[in-house]
């Protein structure tokens, strides 16, 4: 009899931490959100146009450069995590505080400069889906338009979130294409091994591919996001693993778009820049069939450049916000928040009228991410300040770890700057 109660104990005692263990997963699916969001978003039009260039002229030679950008990306992002929750301000807020109104509004300024290069970045890369089908480069983006628009006017940061997330999963195809294009491991470590470091062409476009991972406005989304979803100090742990998730999946989705081009168009006529869109999708559908494969090239980077145009979007009538006072949540409607709406609409316009002019969409893509390496010293330099300065001792950046993460932010900016430079001049 006591044997039988000693079994009802253990029976009793395994339900209770098989229970215990679903009710923090259930936990960490509610929670999570604001770092997969924010990685999806990384994996934009610019960084997958960056990412088929790379493949397409260099082969594999920039394949381990995204392989250490993957820790490189979660340290930086898991600071605005520490940041956002323990404070509960926004990134342009805390520097407005803590260093006052001038640095905040030059910190904010190489935001809305990198939001308004992204926004251009995800029209191009819709108009270059809706070219794929022959559809006109207006009738996209007004489409495009007008759905970003509908989402967040009528919208909450959940909803926000949900449609976000759902869109933005279309990326995964790209494994499948890369999966598909049977890529040969000994020519990728070959490629790997040889890297030409005397070549300024390929600095350049190394430095674009940092540029493409590690962006200005994904720090200062990703802290606002955490507040608006009303994340608690004890949800720091669900927070940085949802990050760190969203950090390997990003970059795996780029290693697969690099991989795809270098097998093909980086294999059969090595050296060759891509031009438009269209090229990219016709490289890297046909191991899937032509219709087949180009419908989900196009939920791929649909996927990817809507989840982004969102996000940045957001981002700068957030940040603005937080520096000039005006209300800044998606809990408000337009006429509780009207500047709010307003920044959010403006940088819409902006990105759709510099696609409708006509310029060339791969050369804007590069060129942003480039753009992006060179404001990196700022922000991440205003990034591991705050970690320092500003948060409690419990979850302050010190000691090792910290030498650690300087160490690597700094040498991240530092070659993202150099490697644009010396391929500019």
């Amino acid at each position: 009899m006591n044997q039988g109660i000693m079994n009802n104990n253990h029976s009793a005692s395994s339900s209770s931490i098989t229970k215990t263990k679903k009710q923090r997963l259930i936990w960490f699916l509610a929670l999570m959100g604001p770092g997969l969001v924010v990685m999806l978003a990384d994996t934009d039009a610019g960084s997958i146009i960056t990412a088929a260039q790379s493949g397409a002229e260099w082969g594999y030679k920039l394949l381990s450069l995204q392989l250490i950008l993957i820790p490189i990306l979660y340290l930086t992002q898991e600071l605005t995590v520490r940041l956002g929750i323990v404070t509960q301000m926004g990134h342009g807020e805390l520097i407005k505080k803590h260093f006052g109104t001038f640095w905040a509004w030059v910190s904010v300024s190489t935001l809305i400069i990198s939001c308004v290069g992204a926004i251009i970045s995800e029209f191009s890369g819709i108009a270059g889906v809706g070219l794929l089908f022959g559809i006109p480069i207006w009738i996209s983006v007004l489409v495009s338009f007008s759905f970003l628009a509908l989402v967040v006017y009528s919208g909450s940061y959940r909803s926000v979130e949900r449609i976000a997330l759902s869109i933005g999963l279309f990326e995964l195809v790209f494994i499948v294409i890369a999966w598909k294009a049977n890529p040969s491991w000994h020519e990728m470590l070959h490629g790997i091994r040889n890297v030409p470091w005397h070549s300024s062409e390929f600095f350049y476009l190394a430095a674009a591919n940092i540029g493409a991972v590690i962006m200005p406005w994904m720090v200062f989304y990703q802290q606002s996001a955490v507040i608006g979803k009303g994340l608690k100090k004890e949800d720091m742990k669900y927070a940085r693993f949802d990050t760190a998730i969203g950090a390997f999946i990003t970059q795996i989705i780029m290693l697969a778009i690099l991989v795809t081009t270098a097998a093909t168009i980086g294999k059969t006529n090595p050296g060759a820049p891509l031009t438009t869109v269209q090229e990219i999708g016709q490289t890297l559908t046909p191991f899937l069939g032509h219709t087949f494969g180009k419908v989900l090239f196009a939920l791929g980077m649909l996927g990817a450049s809507m989840v982004a145009a969102i996000v940045v979007s957001l981002t700068a009538a957030w940040t603005l916000g937080e520096i000039t006072g005006y209300k800044r949540t998606l809990s408000t409607k337009p006429k509780q928040a009207p500047w709010f709406y307003i920044v959010y609409t403006a940088i819409l316009v902006i990105g759709a009228l510099f696609v409708l002019s006509g310029m060339n969409l791969v050369r804007i893509n590069i060129g942003v991410e480039v753009m992006n390496a060179l404001l990196l010293p700022i922000v991440l330099g205003f990034l591991f300040l705050l970690a320092r300065k500003t948060l409690p001792e419990k979850y302050r950046l010190k000691n090792g770890y910290a030498l650690l993460v300087g160490c690597v932010l700094f040498i991240t900016a530092l070659f993202g700057v150099f490697g644009s430079f010396w391929g500019l001049f």
